[in-house]
């Protein structure tokens, strides 16, 4: 089997969707697949750390709100949502994805890609499944909805937890975790080292 990059995110993170636009290339180069992993920020920063969100922290919120649309120019990467607009709730599109997980993993890079892209490339607001439909189509979108779904997406952030994931990026190589898009070179350095 491939070794993997278990690429840990959540959709309403814009360093989550830098990221998911150069994971594969990452792990392409040193032969690894991605596998997606949605996790909830609500979960693991304010209920487990108990901590605000970051835009509303006092320094850091407008610092990290001018890091985004600078790593945004920077990279030309599309980007219609503004850090300080309004956050949709992120449950729909992660139990979208946990259901294509546990289905159709095939289409799992096809699925983050399509949602990424219309909620922060394209500034879409996809808190319902409808709003899924033109994004992922009716099935994946129907699924989304489905009690199956919710259940699988509480595994899959019961599971980041254990992992001691609790930012979006998070790659986990091996098992050593690496927090955040500006670890990226290190990932690729420990990949071509074999770690230290």
């Amino acid at each position: 089997m491939t070794p993997v990059l278990a690429f840990h995110f959540d959709f309403i993170s814009p360093f989550g969707y830098f990221a998911s636009l150069r994971i594969e290339d990452l792990a392409a180069r040193h032969g690894r697949s991605v596998e997606w992993h949605p996790m909830l920020l609500g979960v693991s920063v304010m209920k487990v750390m108990g901590l605000k969100p970051l835009l509303d922290t006092p320094l850091k919120g407008p610092y990290t709100e001018r890091d985004v649309l600078r790593y945004a120019r920077e990279h030309s990467v599309p980007m219609l949502r503004q850090p300080r607009d309004a956050v949709m709730n992120p449950l729909t599109c992660g139990r979208a994805l946990a259901w294509v997980n546990r289905h159709q993993p095939q289409r799992a890079a096809e699925v983050v890609h399509a949602i990424y892209g219309a909620y922060w490339g394209r500034g879409l607001d996809l808190s319902t499944p409808g709003s899924l439909v033109p994004v992922v189509g009716e099935e994946i979108a129907q699924a989304a909805a489905s009690d199956e779904a919710a259940a699988l997406l509480r595994a899959e952030v019961d599971a980041a937890l254990q992992a001691g994931v609790f930012g979006s990026p998070t790659v986990v190589v091996d098992g050593e975790p690496f927090w955040g898009i500006d670890k990226f070179e290190q990932i690729d350095r420990w990949l071509t080292r074999g770690g230290w």
